[in-house]
Parts: structure tokens; C-alpha cells; sequence
């Protein structure tokens, strides 16, 4: 995929996809891919309390806030939602989605479970989409490849994982993330968001 294949086209009634699944799964590479194969979305950045890891950047993977910062926002209701994971808070400002919604851009945002159940009382008419591993035993081989999770810290999320199952169907779609093909996984997602532009219905997301 190239980024001249894609064409930004304001919309009388904008996407708001919502990308959520499993610790691990896959969702910064997903985006990541998107990105760069140039899909004209409006991507949201989480802000996080959590310590940036080796390679991220401040305002492309994360915006990195101290907890007073991120407490003193949950105070003048600068976030679509938030939630404390992992001993961690991570939140999703409002300002830029409601900037790309006015302007007609569709927009996705990177969430956990919660935060997606949480969007989904918020905007019900948003496109909630759940990455999954082909398996269990392919969850637990790529949590153990990420050097900052421990062994405590790998049962908790495998743990977690089996729980959030259960919330599969508040989701519209469910796309399976293959290791070494993030090709397949982008291209589903395509489909997904060409789909939704063809409804006889369209879906109106006001925020």
C-alpha cells in the first residue's frame, strides 16, 4: 500500500472507529501500519501516566503526563474516557476528536476493553473493533517477547485477557492480528471502514 492510494474526503457524517483487543495483540503495530501505508484518518494520541519505553516519542506514540497533569485534566473533563490499567492511568483527550469530527475526518482511537465499553455508552454509533491472536499460546509467545513484562506481570495480563473475552459482543467487528502479516490485518480493517462508507444508514456520531 502506498500513501497517494488514499484520498482525504471530509464527510457529512465522519467515522469514529474505535480499535481495542487484547495487552499485546497488536494495536500500536496495527496503527502504526495504517500510518504509514498513509489511510487518511485522524489518528488520536493517548495520554498515559505510564513511563515512556525505549523508542517512543512524546506525541506520536504517547502524550506522557505526570499523574498531577493527568489528574488536574480528569478535573476539567478533558477526556472522552479514562481509566487506571496496570497500575497506570491512560485517558483519551476530547479537543482533537471533536476538532476532526467538526472537519469531517474520520478518526480512530487505540483503547483497552474498558475504555472501549466506556466509549461505547459515550457514542454508541462509533465502529468498535477487537484485535484477538490467532490463539492463547500466540497472546502469551508475544507478551513474553516484550522485555518490560514480567512473569507476574505476564499472568496478570493473560489473566485479564480471558476476562475481556466476555465483552466481545459489545464489538461491531472482530479481525484475527497474524505475526508477520500486518499486511492482512490492515487490509481487513480497510474493508471494515469501506463497508461502513457504504451504508444505506450511516452511522452519526455526535460528541
Amino acid at each position: 500500500m502506498t500513501q497517494d492510494k488514499f484520498k482525504a474526503t471530509p464527510s457529512a457524517n465522519p467515522l469514529f472507529i474505535v480499535i481495542s483487543g487484547f495487552s499485546g495483540v497488536g494495536k500500536d503495530a496495527t496503527l502504526d501500519k495504517m500510518k504509514k501505508a498513509g489511510f487518511p484518518l485522524h489518528y488520536v494520541v493517548t495520554a498515559t501516566t505510564r513511563p515512556k519505553r525505549p523508542g517512543e516519542k512524546e506525541g506520536v506514540d504517547y502524550h506522557f503526563l505526570s499523574e498531577d497533569k493527568f489528574r488536574q485534566m480528569i478535573k476539567t473533563s478533558q477526556f472522552l474516557e479514562w481509566a487506571e490499567v496496570y497500575g497506570n492511568y491512560y485517558g483519551v483527550p476530547r479537543r482533537g476528536i471533536e476538532e476532526a469530527l467538526k472537519k469531517g475526518q474520520d478518526t480512530i482511537v487505540k483503547v483497552d476493553v474498558q475504555g472501549a465499553a466506556t466509549i461505547k455508552r459515550i457514542l454508541p454509533d462509533a465502529v468498535f473493533i477487537f484485535l484477538t491472536a490467532p490463539s492463547a499460546e500466540e497472546l502469551a509467545n508475544r507478551l513474553r517477547q516484550r522485555h518490560s513484562v514480567h512473569s507476574a506481570d505476564l499472568d496478570l495480563r493473560l489473566s485479564k485477557s480471558r476476562e475481556e473475552v466476555e465483552s466481545l459482543p459489545l464489538f461491531d467487528y472482530v479481525v484475527v492480528s497474524h505475526t508477520g502479516n500486518l499486511d492482512l490485518t490492515v487490509t481487513q480493517i480497510n474493508a471494515i471502514i469501506t463497508a461502513e462508507k457504504c451504508r444505506s444508514k450511516p452511522r452519526v456520531v455526535k460528541l
